[in-house]
């Protein structure tokens, strides 16, 4: 039976920004007593110099996934995945699932293309070079980028208001405001047509960004009206946060009034009752 404490759906290696090897992801996965490991390198994309896999890193990220499937196998369901960023270059139809995301804004101005969640320089940039100092509006072109990523059906839609990151203490917009609200709920429902799955991140209360999950509550009661789907994921960067946090992740599923979230298996997307 299908049981979201043993799958994680969204990890990161060394190949793009995370801080082990898929290798050793693996090694942790098995010995945590994990039954499916799926892999999500962030996609090639041709703005991006930091953290996004380079053509070759992509090509060595598939021959090692391919390896380690068959050294584990019987032992833990290994998946090829792909993070797909809005900006990329790569086909997400050669992976096992991909996961679609929004990580960048091109600015509406200038064309620069900004990282939202990472520096807070970045973002004040984006904000003040492109939306004249106005962070709502900021926010509102995200989400509809996000609507665009929808479009593109991925298997997940990830880390849904990724925008709020490094919002801290309402730095560069107010979350409670109804024009956020409002924006971040019309883009919700219009992805509801392209992706019937959304994953309730915990990667920004394990690395400390933030105190709750990607999406907030009020859009994940929202999905549950909607009639969609949730998935439990850490977006792991590291081999000791694969399953941070699923268990408050759980908690508040149930408060959004879901009874069951899917778990990726080698057999595909199944359901585990809450």
């Amino acid at each position: 039976m299908a049981d979201y404490r043993l799958s994680s759906a969204h990890c990161h290696s060394n190949l793009c920004d995370g801080k082990n090897t898929l290798q050793d992801m693996a090694l942790a996965a098995w010995k945590q007593g994990m039954q499916t490991l799926g892999f999500t390198g962030h996609s090639h994309t041709p703005c991006d110099l930091e953290y996004c896999m380079s053509p070759g890193r992509t090509s060595q990220y598939k021959a090692d996934i391919t390896r380690l499937k068959a050294q584990y196998a019987g032992k833990l369901e290994i998946l090829c995945g792909l993070e797909w960023d809005q900006f990329s270059d790569t086909d997400p139809a050669g992976y096992d699932y991909f996961i679609g995301s929004v990580h960048y804004i091109c600015g509406p101005k200038t064309g620069r293309y900004y990282e939202i969640d990472w520096r807070e320089q970045d973002l004040q940039e984006c904000m003040d070079n492109e939306f004249d100092g106005d962070g709502l509006a900021m926010a509102e072109h995200y989400f509809a980028q996000v609507e665009k990523v929808a479009e593109k059906h991925p298997d997940i839609l990830g880390h849904f208001d990724l925008i709020k990151k490094i919002n801290g203490e309402g730095k560069f917009f107010d979350e409670a405001s109804p024009r956020y609200q409002q924006a971040a709920l019309h883009a919700l429902e219009k992805a509801f047509a392209g992706c019937k799955l959304l994953e309730i991140n915990t990667g920004a209360v394990s690395r400390g960004f933030r105190k709750d999950f990607y999406p907030a509550d009020f859009l994940l009661a929202k999905w549950h009206e909607l009639g969609g789907d949730v998935i439990i994921t850490s977006d792991s960067h590291s081999t000791d946060t694969l399953t941070a946090y699923f268990d408050e992740a759980a908690e508040a599923a149930r408060k959004a009034g879901f009874t069951r979230v899917m778990v990726l298996t080698g057999h595909g997307f199944e359901p585990c009752e809450l």
